[in-house]
């Protein structure tokens, strides 16, 4: 079997989908990896590692097309590249087609058996190749060092022959793996942070970190059976944003992680509420890519806006794309195990991770909520 990484051609995607490290054990294993030449790059791994580790280097990305039974992404494949695949190819990526309906639909009409690993189900036998969560904790943690260089002021509290400067106040909304890195990260650089997040058992993670656990009284379910949050009624988010606009007045920093699976991003701060915070607040909406929770972002964009800075990156994971590549490549060696079998990638549909997963497959797409969904995308 051959394993063949591309090199990414998203905007701004620095990260790759295997590291040599993985490589190196894959090799071990029987599999042959072909990697694309360059393909390391941007994540400070050249060509050379991945010769070292036993990997092969093909000249350009129809050759490695050509060969690769199994093909490794981190981002959805651009229109030009699925062009490119060979019928009955396995692609393994971060595809979101509810997203990337174009892309879904491509990959159906060449006959890609697709694996979208956002589709993990939550389940121990799953948790070792959950890229949503590591990928997560890059973001996280790189929004605050994003925050902090573009605040304009300390962090931490300093005692100084001048006087003591108080240290930044920061605002996490959402507790999930990015809100607790956030908060992990902003407490380390000596921040007072405090968290919000509509589920109650989210509490103790938030005040296990040194943060102040921030709630809002709602009468909903606030979690779905798998832990994700659920999308909330409108009432229920307005009474989420006056809890919130109660503390974002007072705050330098805030992070946004609010996110719904395969939804609109929950919208958790108006104008006027961003715009009612410190004069030089910072706003990190990492809910971007699915519209964001600010109502001043501009997915993809920095905007400053009556003296906020409001950050709508898409991509913060790959702006720490050394370490964030690690990450996703030992998720994906995880997965690449549990489906390699008798020296070929075998599906299975009986089991959970393959029915979650498998999103296109035999020139059709599996599953009938997507399908709708991605009908009602053509039609819009």
């Amino acid at each position: 079997m051959i394993v063949g990484v591309p090199a990414e051609k998203g905007e701004g995607e620095q990260r790759v989908a295997v590291v040599p490290e993985t490589a190196a054990r894959l090799t071990a294993k029987g599999i042959e990896v072909h990697v694309a030449a360059g393909a390391g790059a941007a994540a400070r791994i050249s060509d050379e590692d991945y010769r070292q580790a036993g990997a092969k280097i093909d000249a350009s990305a129809q050759m490695l097309f050509a060969v690769a039974d199994v093909l490794v992404k981190v981002g959805a494949p651009v229109l030009h590249e699925v062009a490119g695949l060979t019928p009955g190819t396995m692609l393994i990526c971060l595809l979101f087609a509810r997203f990337n309906p174009e892309a879904a639909r491509a990959l159906v009409a060449r006959g890609i058996t697709t694996i979208a690993l956002e589709n993990l189900p939550r389940t121990t036998a799953a948790q070792a190749m959950d890229v949503l969560s590591s990928q997560s904790t890059a973001a996280g943690y790189r929004a605050v060092i994003v925050a902090a260089n573009a605040l304009g002021k300390f962090f931490p509290m300093l005692m100084t022959p001048a006087g003591t400067i108080a240290p930044a106040r920061v605002l996490v909304i959402g507790a999930g793996v990015a809100g607790l890195q956030a908060i992990a990260t902003a407490r380390r650089l000596g921040a007072t942070v405090e968290a919000f997040d509509v589920r109650a058992a989210a509490r103790e993670e938030v005040e296990s970190l040194g943060a102040k656990f921030i709630s809002a009284e709602i009468e909903e379910v606030a979690e779905s059976t798998e832990g994700y949050a659920r999308a909330l009624s409108e009432r229920a988010q307005r009474s989420a944003r006056a809890v919130i606009d109660g503390v974002l007045a007072h705050a330098d920093v805030c992070i946004t992680t609010a996110l719904v699976p395969n939804q609109r991003a929950p919208l958790l701060i108006t104008a006027e509420m961003a715009q009612g915070m410190r004069p030089g607040a910072v706003i990190v909406d990492l809910a971007a890519a699915q519209g964001g929770n600010c109502a001043l972002t501009q997915p993809g964009k920095d905007i400053v806006s009556n003296g906020i800075t409001v950050i709508g990156r898409l991509n913060l994971a790959a702006e720490v794309a050394a370490d964030a590549s690690r990450m996703y490549s030992r998720n994906v060696e995880k997965l690449i195990e549990h489906f390699y079998r008798d020296g070929r990638f075998r599906i299975d549909f009986s089991d959970e991770i393959a029915r979650r997963c498998v999103v296109t497959h035999g020139g059709e797409i599996l599953h009938d909520e997507l399908r709708a969904a991605i009908e009602r995308e053509r039609a819009a």
